[in-house]
């Protein structure tokens, strides 16, 4: 598995995780947030669109779609930007930004694995 590869696969056992919380518990996420607990589905149908993109990420990752990979790196990188977004307008606590980080930090750990593969293959 490619440097890259690994990256997006890691992320992808993240995301799988986090839809199982939202779909199973999602008020524990939802309280450490600083949000108001539901008892509305519209939580645990994002937990399963969580699930789905979890999917996505780990088949490119055993199957090293690298094109895939290129793609989610600017897209895993605006999540921060988004998210930040949300904390100045106030409708989240600051703690939610921890969500943009992990995004942001997965973006560029994949983006930096892509680099060192291109050079690894000279």
């Amino acid at each position: 598995m490619s440097r890259a590869a690994r990256s997006v696969y890691v992320f992808g056992f993240y995301m799988a995780v986090l839809g199982v919380v939202l779909v199973a518990a999602p008020n524990l996420l939802l309280t450490l947030n600083g949000l108001p607990t539901t008892s509305e589905v519209w939580i645990r149908v994002v937990g399963v669109l969580v699930l789905c993109l979890a999917v996505y990420y780990l088949l490119a990752g055993r199957h090293e779609l690298t094109e895939f990979f290129r793609w989610t790196v600017f897209v895993r990188a605006s999540v921060m930007v988004f998210f930040a977004a949300f904390v100045v307008l106030g409708f989240v606590r600051p703690v939610f930004v921890v969500f943009g980080v992990v995004d942001l930090a997965a973006a560029t750990w994949t983006a930096l694995a892509l680099r060192a593969d291109r050079l690894a293959a000279g």
